[in-house]
């Protein structure tokens, strides 16, 4: 393998289950992020459903397609059960997938859980944000430094769960040796600076920067659950 990771989840200093679910498959190159819908059903259900699911998937698997598979299947699920508790239920949860295969790195994900990158010092958010907020951000009505805190920064416009057509964003890049690559829930890229983020992943190992991430989180007050994932590609 040519890289080494750490996975971490917390259930934050408010919040009374943690809905957040995580997956470290490095044996295969594969890791994913799901943040469960607070307020909905079952958040923590339709986390733990995704994850699950990716779980079974097995080496030698042609990863894309089998994720796409995998998180429509899920889709599907969630969308039926939620249909049995009413007409208005959501079951759903954000999920952001990191699959890398000869030094290529392949992101998809739905909703607003991050894939970031760190080469030569400079962090970089490679995934763009399933929501109301940022799309107020891409339209020019606010600026990005106007979106951080914003009181509708919880509404998202795409969820596992939350349409009867999964439709993923993908992003792919070429890796090069030493890069860093970093999932999270919201619960921390709402708690902890993006300059803070970039500062713990550049001065410690992939495990130690795992905890400290959440250590950062967890002294700004987490008032929602944390997850990380932080994977070196060193090959």
């Amino acid at each position: 393998m040519g890289y080494r990771s750490a996975a971490r989840t917390h259930i934050g200093m408010v919040r009374q289950r943690n809905e957040d679910a995580v997956l470290d498959r490095a044996e295969i190159g594969l890791w994913a992020v799901a943040d469960g819908a607070g307020g909905h059903e079952r958040g923590d259900y339709a986390s733990a459903r995704i994850i699950e699911n990716l779980a079974k998937i097995e080496a030698g698997a042609r990863l894309v397609e089998e994720v796409k598979a995998r998180l429509s299947g899920v889709n599907n699920e969630l969308r039926a059960k939620a249909a049995v508790l009413g007409p208005d239920a959501l079951i759903g949860s954000t999920v952001v997938v990191l699959l890398i295969e000869a030094g290529k790195a392949h992101a998809l994900w739905a909703g607003d859980s991050r894939l970031y990158l760190v080469r030569g010092g400079r962090l970089r958010q490679l995934t763009r944000d399933q929501s109301y907020v940022q799309d107020l951000v891409d339209s020019g009505e606010i600026t990005r430094e106007e979106a951080a805190g914003h009181a509708l920064s919880n509404i998202l416009t795409n969820l596992v769960g939350g349409s009867d057509k999964l439709i993923l964003e993908e992003r792919h890049d070429w890796l090069e040796p030493g890069d860093i690559l970093l999932l999270c829930s919201d619960g921390l890229s709402g708690a902890v600076s993006d300059a803070e983020i970039a500062e713990v992943l550049g001065a410690y190992p992939v495990s130690t920067a795992a905890d400290r991430l959440i250590e950062r989180a967890l002294a700004q007050g987490a008032r929602d659950n944390v997850s990380v994932i932080v994977v070196e590609y060193a090959r």
